[in-house]
């Protein structure tokens, strides 16, 4: 049986060397209907307030976790390619002050084909961006409209021969389980995307989130999403499609070609520590021996005030206990298909990872070829990432798979 601990216990956690930085821009041109990032409509933007507060909240952090090494650095949003170039060449150049730089560091700007120029994304490279995410999310034109997008496919087009001629790694989105779409439909597109990706695909079942536009469309019947058979046929044949060009699932909805996976979100996803600055930006710091949550506030011109009077927005600094740390690693571990490894848990956590679960459970949902559980490593198989919440939520002692 899953081993109990007192809600407070915290382990002492050794402290990771190396950390990796997120870089909130909340802006956008205008917002999707199935959005629920924290994202906001400016008209008017002062945007070197933008730039030395960014800079602010920056070096506070950087006390907390002293002089560590940047593995990666993102930029996310919101759109933060409409951000000028030169904000993020100063957050950048502030970065390399302020820590030691990996020599093979990973530099992510998300951008969308509305506001991919050629000489902008030239700029954005000399600035120190290697790598771009792109939000195309569809490759045909009712799809973009259906979901609220402000560009066509010739413009998705564009982009992503501007970006392919500027940066040797990008990736784009594609959003799939949407309303009337059919396998066939989405096989079609997927083979376009293969044709236009170079490396990496990031593929998003639709799922509709509360406060959304989507939402209230669906509560009122007005919107209807495929059927659950239909949903995992669709993303069965994703997984199919894609591995046989060689780009295989590092995580439930990423695919890459070997050595492309997104250096960044590993990071979220292996547990380690990174630095989130700007509005709503979450973190997570390892200093003095305790692991602690860190949010900032989610509204632009709160964040901006705050920052101006303290240095900083932070709504949230709150030492993880060890059951809050247990349950986020497995909750993101299994995402990823390498899995959970073991001696990373037990650094992590304090915990060896076969204390953490439910054994019972763990040798049921391995006979039933659900997870696979060594000396080594703890991994949800295909069938295992199909019912993720289930599985996760049985290991944890809430729920039973069957």
């Amino acid at each position: 049986m899953r081993a109990v601990f007192c809600k407070k216990m915290i382990n002492k956690i050794e402290t990771p060397k190396t950390v990796a930085i997120y870089v909130h821009w909340p802006f956008c041109l205008s917002l999707c209907p199935y959005c629920d990032f924290n994202s906001h409509v400016r008209e008017n933007i002062n945007y070197m307030h933008w730039q030395s507060s960014l800079i602010k909240e920056l070096k506070h952090y950087a006390k907390f976790t002293g002089k560590r090494i940047v593995k990666s650095i993102f930029f996310g949003g919101g759109t933060p390619s409409l951000m000028p170039p030169s904000i993020v060449d100063k957050i950048i150049n502030e970065i390399e002050k302020l820590f030691y730089i990996d020599k093979n560091i990973e530099i992510t700007l998300e951008a969308n084909p509305t506001s991919a120029e050629s000489y902008k994304f030239k700029e954005f490279s000399r600035a120190g961006i290697n790598r771009v995410s792109l939000g195309v999310q569809a490759l045909n034109d009712d799809a973009l409209n259906f979901l609220g997008r402000n560009h066509s496919l010739l413009e998705a087009e564009k982009a992503i021969d501007i970006i392919g001629s500027t940066f040797a790694r990008y990736s784009f989105d594609l959003i799939y389980n949407r309303p009337n779409q059919s396998i066939d439909m989405w096989v079609s597109e997927l083979q376009k995307a293969i044709k236009m990706a170079k490396n990496h695909l990031s593929v998003y079942q639709l799922t509709i989130e509360p406060g959304t536009p989507f939402y209230l469309l669906l509560a009122r019947g007005a919107l209807k999403l495929p059927d659950e058979g239909t949903s995992a046929s669709l993303y069965e044949i994703t997984q199919e499609v894609l591995s046989d060009v060689g780009m295989d699932a590092y995580e439930i909805s990423n695919h890459a070609s070997y050595g492309e996976a997104c250096r960044h979100n590993l990071v979220y996803w292996q547990y380690g520590d990174y630095i989130g600055i700007g509005p709503g930006a979450h973190g997570r710091i390892t200093i003095n021996g305790a692991i602690y949550a860190t949010r900032q506030h989610r509204a632009p011109e709160i964040w901006l005030s705050r920052v101006e009077e303290n240095g900083h927005a932070t709504q949230t600094h709150q030492a993880l206990d060890t059951n809050s740390i247990i349950n986020e690693m497995i909750m993101m571990g299994l995402r990823v298909t390498e899995g959970i490894d073991e001696q990373n848990f037990l650094n992590r956590t304090g915990i060896k990872l076969k204390n953490a679960i439910n054994g019972e459970v763990s040798k049921r949902l391995q006979e039933g070829g659900f997870i696979i559980h060594d000396s080594n490593k703890l991994l949800a198989t295909f069938s295992g990432r199909q019912r993720l919440d289930s599985v996760i939520s049985s290991l944890l002692n809430k729920a039973n798979v069957y």
